[in-house]
């Protein structure tokens, strides 16, 4: 029964990312996200990350926006829509081992090991989106 739930979980969850495939800041896309599915994807789980990356390989950015934040209050990372969790997938030179400004967010390279970077967060990139499982998404491109 465990292993059933699992693999409903996780295709409940995987079919409920969806890849926005037009080019927006960091804050816009985290507005269009809210206003038309749930939020931007924070990625807490290696599967989570597969999952991701699946869908990134068709951007047609190079990177794509995540819901993940740097603070310039308290100098740390976080992620807008869950606990931090121990998974991280930095690319190096990158996150929590590099020196950080304001204005940067976090973003899944769509290529090669796509790991995670930061960026300034007024670089217009693709983005994915948590969706709800009835919305249809229509006019977007669901992978």
């Amino acid at each position: 029964m465990g292993s059933m739930l699992s693999i409903f979980i996780s295709l409940f969850l995987s079919d409920n990312l969806i890849l926005i495939r037009e080019n927006m800041t960091w804050n816009e896309a985290l507005s269009y996200c809210r206003e038309h599915h749930v939020d931007l994807v924070s990625i807490t789980t290696e599967l989570l990350q597969s999952w991701v990356t699946e869908r990134a390989a068709s951007a047609t950015s190079s990177q794509v926006w995540v819901g993940l934040r740097f603070t310039c209050s308290f100098h740390f990372w976080f992620w807008i829509r869950s606990d931090a969790g121990c998974y991280q997938n930095w690319a190096p030179g990158n996150g929590s081992d590099s020196q950080q400004d304001c204005g940067i967010a976090g973003a899944v390279e769509t290529t090669g090991r796509q790991q995670w970077v930061s960026l300034e967060e007024n670089q217009r990139l693709n983005f994915i989106c948590y969706k709800c499982s009835g919305d249809s998404g229509e006019g977007l491109i669901h992978l």
